[in-house]
């Protein structure tokens, strides 16, 4: 059985490491870093406003990162063409991150496991709670509603060859107070592929509940390491004591 994940989510304002709340980047940080830890994995986004910034600086990050980082590196964020991918990959990228034109275009998930094998395709998934308690898929970087079941689009994004799912709740981005699990489960259950949860971290009984609640193969986290000090090495010897098989 493969061990279970701990990934470290960062996000870029052209270029420029932020933290976000609900989607809305709310803190800039002065300095970029490179994650030192003993994470199992990094994913870097690509959070730019569409017609603000410079996608050349994205990619000096990505190139940043993978000249230093020795674990997998994944990048997202506008990708929309194989070209696109093909940018990411050449920048160091082990595998890419899509999501809104993924929607859009189911066939550009099968271009991309074809071209470079399903593990390098990742298909985000934004979801929000409704009203009435049901879950919606949401893209544009959350802003545009879509009818779509959370389920019935990963089962889709599965069939089309995506190697991952990668779940967000956008209600809980940035708010520190755990994953949504319920949400995450239905995903998870649903699929025969590794789901990777985000959205909501604040300590490290989060990570727990993550894997227990969700069956998840790999919990991320963004803003918590803005605040905390402890090392993921620290979560991880937590995780194993909580009976979480994961790689010390």
């Amino acid at each position: 059985m493969l061990k279970k994940r701990l990934i470290t989510v960062l996000t870029f304002n052209n270029g420029v490491l932020f933290r976000t709340r609900n989607f809305i980047p709310d803190y800039r940080y002065t300095l970029n870093f490179v994650d030192a830890w003993s994470v199992d994995e990094v994913v870097l986004l690509d959070i730019t406003r569409p017609g603000e910034g410079d996608r050349k600086n994205f990619y000096e990050v990505v190139e940043q990162f993978a000249s230093k980082c020795f674990v997998p590196l994944a990048a997202g964020g506008w990708i929309k063409t194989i070209e696109d991918v093909y940018a990411l990959l050449r920048f160091g990228a082990d595998k890419v991150i899509v999501n809104t034109e993924a929607f859009k275009r189911p066939a550009f998930i099968t271009e991309i496991a074809n071209a470079y094998g399903s593990q390098c395709a990742v298909v985000s998934i934004d979801a929000k709670t409704k009203e009435n308690g049901r879950y919606e898929v949401y893209v544009e970087q959350g802003k545009i509603p879509t009818g779509r079941n959370p389920v019935s689009w990963a089962q889709q994004a599965q069939a089309a060859g995506a190697g991952e799912i990668l779940i967000t709740s956008i209600d809980r981005d940035g708010m520190l107070e755990g994953y949504d699990n319920p949400l995450n489960k239905t995903v998870s259950k649903a699929l025969n592929i590794p789901v990777l949860v985000c959205g909501g971290a604040g300590n490290w009984q989060h990570f727990v509940a993550g894997f227990n609640e969700s069956g998840a193969s790999g919990v991320c986290t963004t803003n918590i390491y803005h605040f905390t000090e402890p090392s993921i090495k620290s979560a991880k010897q937590y995780l194993k004591t909580d009976g979480i098989d994961v790689r010390i």
